[in-house]
């Protein structure tokens, strides 16, 4: 770059940079715990080898996209091969009575199951006394697809310390409104910390990024779809090798599509 067409702040900014240490991020170091989120059988499997995942993550749009017709044999299967860490299956009812037995019949699969239980019907009920019911009965539960702080407030007065509960908050989707999801994820925290037996996950993450996020809160959980999760061995690249790369990338591409001017 020509002399008189370099920014006076330059070398302000880099110094900056370098203070606050860019960084350089670990995977060993993180204290959120990273959930798979699928139902495909033979990714859930290839995850399940992973020492870092510590649990797994699935839903009716998950399991149609993965070509799956019978639930409970999916879900009786897929048990009997990964690993006993937790994993959540939901129950795909629009009726509270009818979602009770389901969760029930759920929750029978195993020790390690958690049910998931959306935070309303499609009509927009609160499914708080159902929650409320089968928390006092000691079922595991996952209530999903919150995404503002009264929802986290109502849905963890029902859990309360009944079971051991996760509430999963879709920072994912806040973030796709244009709203940044951190406030709302630290809000979540403080609203259900009388209740240790209580984990917030961090939903429908969209890039890597989300997990260090995630982690610099306290979040508990964050659910990671495969795709994200062979990431992974990008952390802590050198960001000039990965600019080098990406430039050898473009010009591989170029010539392999023998373009000219």
């Amino acid at each position: 770059m020509p002399a008189d067409n370099f920014h006076p702040f330059a070398g302000e900014v880099a110094a900056a940079a370098i203070a606050v240490g860019e960084g350089v991020p670990s995977v060993s170091g993180l204290r959120v715990k990273l959930f798979a989120d699928g139902a495909d059988r033979a990714g859930m499997l290839q995850m399940a080898a992973l020492p870092y995942i510590a649990g797994f993550t699935t839903n009716p749009s998950l399991m149609r996209k993965a070509g799956i017709s019978d639930y409970r044999t999916f879900a009786r299967d897929i048990l009997s091969v990964l690993p006993p860490k937790p994993i959540s299956f939901e129950v795909f009812s629009d009726n509270f009575a009818e979602m009770e037995r389901q969760a029930r019949e759920i929750a029978s699969w195993g020790p390690n199951v958690y049910v998931k239980i959306p935070v309303t019907n499609t009509s927009g009920q609160s499914s708080a006394d159902l929650i409320s019911r089968l928390a006092r009965k000691g079922v595991q539960l996952n209530v999903t697809a919150l995404t503002h702080v009264q929802q986290v407030a109502e849905v963890s007065a029902a859990l309360a310390n009944y079971a051991p509960s996760c509430i999963s908050v879709f920072a994912g989707r806040v973030a796709d409104t244009g709203r940044d999801p951190l406030p709302i994820m630290v809000a979540a925290l403080q609203v259900m910390r009388p209740f240790p037996s209580q984990e917030l996950i961090w939903a429908s993450a969209r890039e890597l990024f989300n997990i260090f996020q995630a982690d610099s809160i306290g979040c508990h959980i964050i659910t990671v779809t495969n795709d994200l999760l062979k990431k992974l061995s990008l952390v802590g690249k050198d960001l000039a090798v990965y600019s080098l790369e990406t430039v050898v990338q473009f010009r591989h591409d170029a010539v392999a599509a023998a373009f000219v001017l």
